[in-house]
């Protein structure tokens, strides 16, 4: 994301996206990419460097969705938790799978340079929190990440956590010091010059109307002018439109908006001593701090599409629960984005027909298995690699169209619920033990007191029957001397 660039309802920032003329002549091509987002564009800038000749056919400007709009956050992994993908495809086939996404994280550090890409802007470190006390269950996602699956982690205790993050609503965490984060919409603007670099050429403002998938030679329409291909890359996410609307149905559509406060000074710092990326383990806040002192905040998510401007008091008010210390904080940018999130919650990779392949389905994982993505496609069509394969048990899903959009919004509706509910049953637990430590704590101090002037006397359990006190013992008297004359009377007289 460029902090200092244009909302997104501006459009994307001039001094990073040069003016690209529609498509109005026709044009033969061995590849055919069809959308200039994170995807298209990596296909494209490698089957160029691969010695092919590329077209991009993109109906708006390059990333003006998803791809232009997010908090640049880089790591390795996918939608899908790493147990349940283990579960789908078996261990061995989950670490081929997580192996390629971490190179596709490595594909984004080589190419976000300040030798490539200026400005980039690129830190380290990500800290993934949990909202609820779970500290073994911390422990086996550590062994699984860092025995099964060579990713470098580290586990935080709570104390750590809280000292990084000054909140309360957060207790472990696991941090990954190898992942990073960048300016996103410079990333995807360089990423589109770098293609164009290697002789990629990109059309911008050029929907695609009818596409003719048979024969060798397929044959793409668009408004001004017919363009025919070996292979067509379909990488336009939910946003195909009408002639291959039944690949767009395999996506649920989610709006991701996010906020970029104003300068907020050394308050900021006060708060989050934390300079990478964070994100809770439910999914539902992510954020960043950027240029210093201003913090980038994703937060609200619905499954229809509504002006970002709408949801800048919602940002608001999550930040305020979150970190109480910083007020309503006063925001300088809203903007929002559409992922395609399917329902396995893998990403849509692999050649549909001869010459027909999709690159979609990202999800809230975009930057690292975008690149996977294009790498794989532009490999497989120019090199044979047949890896793409890996993601064969992932089929095409229909999402469930408009009663699907409906379940996915109540559906996140009570996950947050549920999550917030979990965190506050685990911050009023925390509490109880904390007061039962002080408790503890008083009367230990107590007690060691007390043992100064000897045992301290117990007292007796309400309700509890007393003892009757012991009868007095009267003692036997000391005999006394007798008289003289007592002693003559006793002896019977003189002798």
């Amino acid at each position: 994301m460029d902090e200092t660039s244009t909302s997104a309802a501006d459009g994307p920032d001039a001094a990073t996206s040069p003016f690209r003329a529609r498509l109005a002549f026709d044009l033969d091509v061995d590849i055919c990419v069809v959308g200039a987002g994170l995807a298209g564009l990596t296909v494209a800038r490698e089957a160029a460097r691969l010695g092919a000749s590329v077209a991009v056919l993109e109906g708006r400007q390059v990333g003006w969705n998803a791809s232009g709009h997010h908090l640049g956050t880089v790591m390795p992994g996918f939608g899908l938790p790493v147990a349940d993908l283990i579960e789908r495809v078996g261990l061995e086939g989950a670490r081929e799978l997580w192996a390629l996404s971490k190179q596709g994280a490595e594909y984004v550090r080589a190419t976000a340079t300040e030798e490539l890409i200026p400005g980039i802007g690129m830190s380290e470190g990500v800290l993934e929190v949990s909202n609820v006390d779970a500290g073994e269950t911390l422990i086996r996602r550590l062994h699984t990440l860092a025995g099964d699956f060579a990713t470098e982690v580290e586990g935080w205790q709570v104390d750590r956590v809280r000292s990084a993050l000054r909140t309360g609503r957060y207790f472990h965490g696991i941090h990954y010091p190898k992942a990073f984060q960048l300016d996103g919409r410079k990333y995807v603007h360089g990423l589109a010059a770098l293609a164009t670099r290697m002789g990629a050429r990109i059309f911008e403002e050029t929907p695609v109307v009818n596409i003719d998938f048979s024969g060798i030679r397929k044959r793409i329409v668009t408004p001004s002018a017919r363009l025919r291909a070996t292979h067509i890359v379909l990488a336009g996410n939910i946003h195909l439109g009408a002639p291959l609307k039944r690949l767009s149905d395999t996506l649920l559509p989610v709006w991701r908006y996010a906020a970029l406060t104003e300068p907020l000074g050394a308050a900021l710092a006060d708060v989050i001593a934390f300079r990478g990326s964070v994100t809770d383990s439910d999914g539902i806040d992510h954020f960043r701090i950027v240029d210093g002192d201003r913090l980038l905040w994703a937060s609200p998510e619905t499954t229809w599409d509504a002006r970002p401007k709408r949801f800048g008091a919602a940002v608001q008010r999550r930040i305020a629960t979150v970190f109480p210390q910083l007020g309503k904080v006063p925001i300088a940018e809203i903007f929002g984005g559409a992922l395609g999130v399917t329902v396995h919650g893998m990403p849509q990779i692999g050649q549909l027909r001869k010459g027909l392949w999709v690159a979609s389905g990202f999800g809230r994982q975009g930057l690292n298995t975008s690149a996977m993505a294009g790498q794989l496609i532009a490999r497989s069509i120019l090199w044979g690699d047949d890896r793409w394969r890996l993601f064969s048990p992932f089929e095409l899903v229909w999402a469930g169209g408009t009663t699907g959009r409906i379940a996915g919004h109540f559906i996140g509706l009570w996950a947050r619920g549920a999550s917030s509910a979990a965190g506050a049953l685990a911050r009023y637990r925390e509490g109880v033990r904390a007061k039962e430590r002080v408790r503890e704590a008083r009367l230990a101090a107590a007690n060691l007191k007390a043992g100064t002037r000897g045992p301290p006397r117990r007292r007796p359990p309400p309700g509890a029957v007393r003892p009757a006190p012991p009868a007095p013992v009267r003692e036997a008297a000391e005999p006394r001397p007798a008289s003289s004359q007592e002693s003559e009377h006793i002896s019977g007289g003189p002798m």
